[in-house]
């Protein structure tokens, strides 16, 4: 996650958290995302860039979401798929990837490795 050229990693503590909220309230950030892949076609990879718009973020919201305990252990201190998504106003991009995983480019380098995709279990 980078914002102002300063990458965001997972808060240390509170006023770290509340830190990287204030820093993203308002505004957009662009979320990086990669997945390699290794196999019969050699080694695979891409990187997958997001943009994410926060609406504004008060204080005292920032503080209740911290006390959920959910952005103690997320990069930018937020959880797009929980209850931070309250708080994104626009995404351009993969939602996947900021979750995690980018599904869509995932699959295409297994496709490309040979892993089938849609099989029987």
């Amino acid at each position: 996650m980078v914002v102002d050229g300063r990458i965001l990693g997972k808060p240390a503590d509170f006023d770290e958290g509340a830190e990287m909220l204030r820093l993203l309230s308002g505004r957009t950030h662009e979320v990086l995302t990669a997945v390699a892949v290794s196999g019969p076609a050699g080694m695979l990879s891409c990187c997958v860039a997001t943009q994410v718009t926060m609406r504004e973020i008060s204080a005292d919201e920032i503080t209740a979401y911290w006390r959920t305990g959910e952005p103690v252990d997320k990069a930018g201190g937020y959880a797009i798929q929980g209850l931070a998504a309250i708080f994104v106003k626009q995404i351009q991009g993969s939602h996947s990837a900021v979750v995690g995983l980018p599904l869509f480019e995932t699959t295409h380098l297994l496709c490309r490795q040979g892993v089938p995709i849609w099989r029987r279990v």
